[in-house]
């Protein structure tokens, strides 16, 4: 193997980063380039727009790490120019809330609003170590166990640009989807990292909550699978090395369900929560 396809991205200078930097263009107003390698299908995913208005945010608060964030999905974006749009609604000691829109231009030159979340931030190395919980990390054969979109022999539902932004290796027993032969068991579970070797970090943490294949595909159901509502908790700052996602639905009722995500680091810690409401196309 070639010394540069050893190199490994560091967090500021990696593919990601750069795809989710915002440009100040006055206060509060960021500018944004969205990239077409982090799409699904021909719509640009829900945690790499997370991701996004997380950095905006993070440049207009004066805390830096995301505690608590909530996005409703108004319309899809597309990748192209868009608009981060902030506003600072309370500021404290440890804590500072605020909120951001995201907008893109449609083909009448029109101001559309895709997302709007509202978000807590504070300082996660300034969190005590006490730690009470239940929870237990997931149960992921290793690595080398799993498999990926690059080990399929045809194209699975869903796969599209982003698929080769992330190094994502899935449990053998949530892919009965793939092979035809759905579980029915609303359950998907994946290592997960950045294909470049970028370590995690809060934001990383943002895209992986939303970035593994819809648990309706093990449901026995096809197609896009939009959010309509994401909220994200991070819990404390990811160690070094891949993550273990583990994603439930245990409800759909009326064209809805829902995703629960926990995102395990590489020290057994619980470092991010999710909830998603998400709509399916039945029939």
């Amino acid at each position: 193997m070639s010394e540069a396809a050893t190199v490994r991205a560091v967090i500021g200078d990696s593919e990601f980063d750069r795809d989710t930097a915002v440009t100040l263009r006055e206060p509060g107003v960021y500018d944004i380039d969205l990239s077409a390698g982090w799409t699904i299908i021909s719509a640009v995913n829900g945690g790499y727009l997370l991701a996004v208005l997380g950095r905006a945010l993070a440049h207009a608060l004066p805390h830096a790490d995301p505690f608590t964030i909530s996005a409703h999905y108004l319309t899809a974006s597309q990748p192209g120019p868009a608009v981060v749009r902030t506003d600072v609604v309370r500021t404290g000691r440890t804590l500072s809330t605020g909120q951001a829109s995201l907008f893109q231009y449609d083909d009448r030159g029109r101001e559309v609003e895709r997302i709007r979340v509202l978000a807590s931030y504070g300082d996660l190395d300034a969190l005590p170590d006490d730690v009470r919980t239940a929870a237990e990390p997931p149960a992921i054969p290793p690595v080398e166990q799993c498999f990926g979109p690059d080990d399929s022999p045809a194209p699975v539902p869903g796969s599209s640009a982003i698929t080769d932004r992330l190094m994502l290796k899935l449990d053998p027993s949530t892919l009965g989807w793939a092979l035809g032969a759905p579980s029915g068991k609303g359950e998907m579970r994946a290592w997960f990292g950045l294909a470049d070797g970028r370590d995690p970090d809060p934001f990383a943490l943002l895209l992986a909550v939303d970035a593994l294949p819809p648990t309706a595909f093990e449901i026995g159901l096809s197609g896009w699978v939009p959010t309509v509502e994401l909220t994200v908790h991070v819990r404390c700052r990811p160690a070094p090395g891949p993550l273990r996602v583990a994603i439930t639905t245990r409800n759909l009722a009326g064209g809805f369900l829902e995703e629960d995500a926990e995102v395990w680091d590489s020290a057994d810690r619980l470092v991010a929560q999710s909830r998603q409401l998400a709509r399916v196309r039945l029939g």
